[in-house]
């Protein structure tokens, strides 16, 4: 059994109006520091495969066909046995 941690991001020079939404309300807080805010998503996946490659190939399937927009996306994971 594995445990996969999927990070999905926007890619480099996509805008993320959510982001800059959060980057405005903590200006308004008084947090002036705050540089470029983006939202991702973290993805926790229990998976049984035979072998850590194995998961690695399902996980990368998984994001290309239904985790990740591949058109205004990116994704990295973390695979740990458990």
């Amino acid at each position: 059994m594995y445990l996969v941690r999927v990070f999905v991001r926007h890619k480099k020079g996509i805008l993320d109006p959510q982001g800059k939404t959060i980057k405005d309300a903590l200006h308004a807080m008084k947090y002036k520091g705050v540089g470029e805010v983006k939202i991702g998503k973290l993805i926790d996946i229990k998976i049984e495969a035979k072998s850590i490659e194995d998961a690695r190939s399902m996980v990368n399937e998984m994001c290309k066909k239904l985790l990740a927009n591949p058109v205004i996306e990116q994704y990295t994971f973390e695979i740990e046995e458990i």
